[in-house]
């Protein structure tokens, strides 16, 4: 009996520290995880969205916010975690780190035995020279080499042969036969949305350094799209009335709207929330 009193008292003070707020950090001030929630509200996300914003696990997104580290796995996990989920609701995460280690006495992450053992491997293995890359590329300069040779080569005797040859009467006296003039070609038009019509609006998106969570809203509240846009992949929306656009990573999004480029969407990090309608762009 006198253990399980023990134990019981042991996972009390375990809980109060997780929810206790760290020294210097008023004592009315919300806690990490209702802070973490109040600050994804205000920017208008779901727990759905800020999951694949950072790609931490929505289970996990549910626990940081009720305050519960047990399911991050440790606490560098839980550290990155806290800094992830901050940018993507525009909440302060080295802020969030610092009271995290003041409640639960951590230290600064440490590199793991594994991971410094992989580091250790990494440096090493940079340290040394890549003898099959330089060998490939002195493979590749031989055949270069050759090839070029032997097309000089057939060029000379093709030109030797020419020279020699003597040319029929009839050949030299006859008119030289007019040289078609080569145009050059128009060049390729460089708005992405050149056809957009004038009655609608047309938003084009654009993957461009990174990846992004983006979803698209059209004027009757209905989704057009709702996932992860990877570099160098586009999505095109159009409609009458307006486009609405949130964008979790706003500098790995390129924007085209009406057939003008509007550069990226934002910062690196940052969520927008844009409305697009006929006519000139214009962000809502």
């Amino acid at each position: 009996m006198t253990i399980g009193k023990s134990s019981h008292r042991d996972n009390s003070r375990s809980s109060t520290a997780d929810t206790a707020p760290a020294p210097g950090v008023p004592a009315d001030a919300p806690s990490i995880g209702r802070t973490l929630a109040e600050a994804r509200r205000a920017a208008g996300l779901t727990v759905d969205e800020v999951s694949a914003a950072t790609r931490v696990r929505v289970p996990i997104v549910h626990a940081i916010e009720e305050d519960d580290f047990s399911r991050c796995g440790g606490d560098f996990y839980a550290r990155g975690h806290l800094r992830a989920l901050a940018r993507a609701v525009g909440a302060d995460g080295d802020e969030l780190v610092a009271r995290y280690d003041a409640i639960h006495g951590t230290e600064p992450v440490q590199l793991a035995p594994v991971a410094a053992l992989e580091a250790k491997r990494i440096k090493i293995g940079q340290g040394r020279p890549n003898w099959t890359a330089a060998m490939v590329v002195a493979i590749v300069a031989v055949i270069v080499l050759i090839g070029f040779n032997l097309i000089n080569g057939k060029s000379a005797k093709t030109a030797t042969g020419s020279a020699s040859a003597p040319l029929p009467s009839a050949v030299s006296s006859a008119p030289a036969a007019p040289t078609a003039s080569v145009q050059p070609p128009a060049p390729a038009s460089t708005a992405p949305i050149a056809a957009a019509p004038a009655d609608k609006v047309t938003v084009k998106v654009v993957g461009e350094g990174g990846s992004s969570w983006v979803s698209a809203v059209d004027g009757d509240g209905k989704s057009l799209f709702q996932n992860n846009l990877d570099d160098g992949k586009d999505q095109t929306f159009t409609d009458p009335k307006q486009i609405k656009l949130v964008i979790g990573n706003a500098a790995a999004v390129h924007l085209y709207v009406n057939g003008k480029d509007l550069g990226p969407a934002g910062k690196d990090g940052q969520v927008v929330h844009l409305t697009y309608t006929p006519g000139d762009p214009q962000a809502g």
